[in-house]
């Protein structure tokens, strides 16, 4: 009997990313500082009162409608996200649950001692700083390998199917701007800024920053 080698069956990924406990201690201070990071870039962006990112256009646009804090919207749409991650074979590693507690968590107790600006300059500078802080805090928190953030996870599984990580996660915040601005929410200067900077802004970061 014959046996076809020639396109072999490739290996399945295991969904669970497992590392060694002394790697995986020595990463997480790294993915911890990402995740801190990408909130307080949130907060930036939400004092700054010029246009959120897409996600935070649905997360306040939630938010409004159920009275909750934008920290606990973060925090109960990854969990959903996280969803995502079956069908696209996305490995669920410990960053992937600690993205979806700390951002939220992060967002909201910056919000708690950062004092909203009211000088436009200010307001201005804080939307500008926040999509970079978020980049920063991306390229962190992916770069340290304990998984990708339940939103990042979509991305990175659509980029491992050979779309460019620029272009899936411009479409991922299209997308979801749309589904925020149905529900009630509204744009600005910093939604176009955003949407268009944060992808090609990662790109520069991730391979800098990546274990």
């Amino acid at each position: 009997m014959t046996i076809n080698t020639a396109n072999p069956e490739p290996e399945p990924v295991p969904f669970l990313l497992l590392l060694p406990l002394g790697e995986t201690l020595r990463r997480i201070p790294q993915v911890l500082l990402g995740l801190v990071f990408f909130g307080v870039g949130i907060a930036f962006m939400v004092n700054g009162d010029l246009g959120l990112g897409p996600w935070d256009v649905f997360h306040k646009a939630v938010a409004a409608r159920t009275g909750l804090s934008i920290g606990t919207v973060i925090i109960g749409t990854g969990l959903l996200v996280v969803l995502l991650f079956v069908p696209l074979r996305e490995q669920l590693g410990l960053g992937t649950i600690l993205n979806a507690f700390v951002i939220g968590l992060s967002a909201d107790a910056a919000l708690s001692v950062l004092e909203a600006p009211s000088a436009f300059a200010g307001r201005l500078a804080f939307t500008l700083a926040g999509p970079v802080v978020i980049a920063l805090g991306s390229g962190l928190y992916i770069g340290g390998g304990l998984g990708p953030g339940p939103r990042d996870g979509v991305m990175t599984g659509l980029s491992k199917r050979g779309i460019a990580v620029w272009k899936a996660r411009t479409g991922i915040e299209m997308t979801v701007l749309a589904v925020g601005l149905l529900l009630g929410g509204s744009v600005g200067i910093g939604t176009i800024w955003f949407t268009f900077g944060i992808g090609p802004m990662v790109q520069w970061f991730l391979p800098r920053l990546e274990r």
